[in-house]
């Protein structure tokens, strides 16, 4: 969907926040409740059903979403907010939402309707998990509750499983702070004419105001609402926040997204159970569910991943025809902790062969599904570089960042000889996390520049997130070789993926401080069928 047609969409959709009818609000209650029964004692808030509700404000503040494309699936979200940043406005009333899908923006050959309860336990959210959809097709859908009707979204099914496909186009992006800049990557993301977008992490920043923005500035470029998230209101407040900017809402309407987390939805270099600050363990598994609870409720994602306390799956695997399968991993909520520090020489703790990002259980997942694949491309979209990078430019030492997976090397190993063991076919790492953008050969040893390339590594940059050592970065390639390239310009990666070519474009803006700054190509990288290793185009 391209740009001026989703403004359209959206200041259509805005043209009706108008009040109609008589109407109220209960205190910050930004809804009013014709005909409401009365509650009688001892029945739950959430079970009075609002069906025609009437709104103060629109209550489709936060936009449109869809994600995870199966042949016949896809999922559909909303949230009801018409006060999203201050709990939303809803109370504790569910809300009936009405939802339809259609063949065109216009809604004239609509295939699919239904209604959905909003309810408060899931902070008014909807999670459509529509069925009965024809592979490989473009869909449009939107919702309705009382006389609003939300802006109009796109999505589209993945191929049928196993199916001949000769092109796949997709966007992977990471690491978008409220704080840092505007959102304009995703402005561009929206007007590209791919299949689906990857989130790779931090999606959300945690931090309070003026708590961390490493801008090179003297202070944000935006400012973020609230403290540091802590509590449940807390996470939703800020997701709302992010959720309200229109160039992510723009991206969320045109695309489907395949969204995984990194460390900022919950809290800054946390490690399973462990918190960056040693806080109590049932303390922070405490933050850890309630930031999982908002995450859920402002993602298109299905129920088998809604949250039961501090636990949540989200590591799956999506197959598009015969032509990629994408291996969607966590190594935040099942990793040990970080033995070594963070930046450091590596040390013996980092050697234990029980030290793991993925946890066993993920792990050995993993490993099935590349050894069982018949895809042509097989897609690992994780969250932290895997490639070693030794930033002791001197050649004498190491020095490693012990949050990714230098600090983790021989789980590393592991999955690097299971890929050559198996003959996985064409395996393509897609990272995030270090708000800059590499290409990396992924050997079996790098300790030895002749030994075989495994994979190849695209790491892509930050939407806005500020790197405040990028410059003394690439002082490190020389002393790493098997670095194919380097820049710390913002944006996201853009990939084509043929059966006998993978190419990966690097776009980027040369500013996030304003608003409206275009995109260009900054470079090209491309993988040829059976070739593991990338060469610039």
């Amino acid at each position: 969907m391209n740009r001026a047609r989703y403004e359209h969409l959206l200041t259509r959709s805005a043209s009706r926040r108008l009040l109609l009818g008589a109407s109220f609000a209960v205190g910050a209650t930004a809804i009013s409740l014709p005909s409401a029964p009365t509650r009688a004692a001892g029945i739950p808030k959430a079970s009075l059903l609002i069906r025609r509700p009437q709104f103060i404000d629109t209550p489709f503040s936060l936009g449109v979403a869809s994600g995870d494309p199966l042949p016949e699936s896809v999922v559909l979200w909303t949230r009801l907010a018409p006060d999203p940043v201050n709990g939303g406005g809803l109370g504790e009333a569910s809300v009936e939402v009405r939802w339809e899908v259609a063949n065109d923006d216009q809604f004239t050959s609509i295939v699919q309707f239904g209604t959905a309860i909003a309810s408060p336990d899931l902070a008014h959210s909807v999670h459509v998990d529509l069925t009965g959809l024809k592979p490989g097709t473009e869909y449009f859908y939107r919702f309705g509750a009382g006389n609003e009707v939300s802006p109009t979204g796109r999505t589209k099914t993945a191929a049928a499983t196993g199916a001949p496909l000769s092109k796949l186009r997709f966007a992977a992006s990471s690491c978008a702070n409220y704080e840092h800049g505007y959102f304009s990557p995703y402005r561009h993301l929206a007007n590209e004419e791919i299949d689906f977008a990857i989130c790779l992490g931090d999606y959300s920043y945690e931090y309070g105001m003026n708590g961390e923005f490493k801008n090179g500035s003297t202070g944000p470029v935006r400012n973020v609402t609230g403290s540091e998230t802590i509590s449940l209101e807390d996470y939703r407040n800020r997701h709302a926040l992010y959720k309200a900017d229109p160039d992510l809402q723009a991206a969320h309407a045109a695309h489907p997204w395949l969204v995984i987390w990194d460390d900022h939805e919950v809290e800054n270099d946390y490690a399973g159970a462990n918190s960056e600050q040693s806080d109590p363990v049932e303390a922070f598994l405490a933050r850890r569910a309630a930031a999982y609870q908002a995450y859920y409720e402002h993602m298109p994602l299905r129920a088998d991943s809604m949250p039961i306390g501090p636990d949540m799956r989200i590591y799956r695997r999506l197959a598009f025809g015969d032509l990629a399968e994408i291996n969607l991993l966590d190594t935040r909520q099942y990793r040990t902790d970080q033995t070594c520090g963070f930046v450091a020489p590596p040390c013996d703790e980092g050697l234990d062969p029980a030290a793991t990002l993925t946890g066993p259980e993920q792990e050995s997942w993993l490993f099935d599904g590349l050894a069982d694949s018949t895809a042509r491309w097989n897609v690992i979209a994780q969250q932290v570089m895997m490639a070693r990078l030794d930033g002791d430019v001197s050649t004498e030492g190491q020095l490693v960042s012990h949050d990714q997976w230098d600090g983790y090397p021989l789980a590393r190993q592991r999955l690097l000889d299971h890929l050559q063991s198996t003959g996985v076919s064409n395996p393509v790492v897609l990272t995030g996390d270090v708000h800059t953008s590499w290409v990396a050969d992924l050997k079996l040893s790098f300790d030895d520049q002749d030994s075989p390339t495994i994979a190849t590594e695209f790491v892509s940059t930050s939407v806005t997130s500020f790197n405040p050592i990028a410059a003394q970065l690439v002082l490190a390639l020389p002393t790493n070789p098997h670095f194919r390239y380097y820049d710390p310009r913002h944006g996201y990666i853009r990939c084509e993926v043929t059966p006998e070519i993978w190419q990966t474009d690097f776009r980027a803006v040369q500013r996030v401080d304003v608003p409206d700054d275009e995109i260009q190509t900054i470079a090209s990288f491309v993988v040829e069928n059976g070739i593991a290793g990338a060469v610039k185009a």
